[in-house]
């Protein structure tokens, strides 16, 4: 039986709500929430934009959400705002990836550690992670070593380890492509089998939903790449793929859209636990932030972002199972 100490235990029962359900907002993004801002101002943001917009987040969908995640770089502002009883992840990576070099090779922010980042308030740590599981080993085995250190550090402070897992194809250049979602599955889940060895000490998987759900019957609206009981066999295979909690990341979809991917998960035997949802709740409250300021944001937050969210957690209920289900009998604490 997997043994999880106490300390991580309570944290995540921090991170959860009464049930168990991880319910946890996403918006750690930075280079790319700079870039969706300045979009719709159409001009140059400043970092204080950046900061406000997440604070506005925070204050406004903490009251809804089991925890938040935010980064270090622009988050601690919109960290102290949240409600009271949302616990806190932040990550640990810096971000995006130098595109110059292969590999996609992650980093970490420099002035930070496990321990500085508990000691800010963190209840978890996430690590982003590029990975090709066909890639060449030289790579793949440097992942492995860097994703193993953080592990540690997580042990060593008793803080629960968030592994986020985003999928590509080395030879590829669009993962949106039908070519990509026929081999998604496949690099998904077998992703998340090697994660899932004891090694990395990873407690929590976030992971994408193993099709793209614009080729699958009865969601397509074009090609069809996975009839629905093909899709349904590999969202059953990626759930047995793991011993791990594992939760859905919402990658930018619509929040309507996400919402039919977790009905259609559990309908498929999927027994994931939550979700770590970002754009699909608060991506178009960035426009009316942009054009018209922090209270048409949010006006747009306390009604359309709440929305968002109270769909999303009612979906959940019927949905999600309980982090701990995922263990063997009782906790056992080290």
């Amino acid at each position: 039986m997997v043994k999880l100490s106490k300390g991580k235990t309570d944290r995540l029962n921090k991170l959860s709500d009464k049930n168990g359900i991880i319910g946890a907002l996403a918006i750690d993004q930075r280079g790319s929430l700079q870039k969706m801002i300045a979009a719709a101002k159409g001009g140059e943001v400043e970092a204080s934009s950046i900061e406000q917009f997440k604070v506005l987040v925070s204050r406004e969908l903490t009251p809804y959400a089991s925890s938040i995640l935010l980064d270090p770089e622009y988050g601690w502002q919109a960290a102290e705002q949240r409600d009271k009883n949302a616990g806190l992840l932040v990550a640990y990576e810096k971000t995006g990836y130098d595109a110059s070099e292969p590999g996609r090779l992650p980093d970490l922010l420099p002035s930070w550690s496990v321990k500085r980042l508990k000691e800010k308030g963190a209840d978890a740590v996430k690590l982003l992670l590029y990975y090709d599981v066909d890639e060449d080993d030289e790579i793949n085995d440097q992942k492995h070593a860097f994703v193993e250190r953080v592990g540690l550090e997580c042990v060593a402070e008793d803080v629960p380890f968030f592994l986020e897992i985003v999928s590509y194809d080395a030879n590829m250049d669009d993962v949106k492509s039908a070519d990509y979602a026929k081999v998604k599955p496949h690099k998904v889940i077998d992703a998340m089998k090697e994660f899932t060895k004891p090694r990395y000490n990873v407690d929590v998987l976030k992971v994408e939903v193993p099709v793209n759900m614009n080729f699958v019957e009865g969601f397509a609206e074009g090609e069809i790449i996975y009839t629905k009981e093909e899709a349904q066999r590999y969202f059953k295979e990626q759930s047995d793929a793991s011993t791990l909690p594992f939760i859905f990341l919402s990658a930018g979809v619509s929040a309507e859209l996400f919402q039919k991917t977790l009905k259609f998960a559990a309908d498929s035997g999927s027994e994931f636990n939550g979700v770590l949802c970002g754009r699909a709740t608060w991506k178009n409250g960035v426009k009316p932030f942009a054009k018209e300021g922090e209270k048409a944001a949010t006006e747009w937050l306390q009604t359309t972002g709440r929305k968002n969210i109270d769909d999303l957690n009612k979906v959940l209920k019927e949905t999600a199972k309980p982090w701990w289900s995922r263990y063997s009998g009782e906790l056992a604490f080290n």
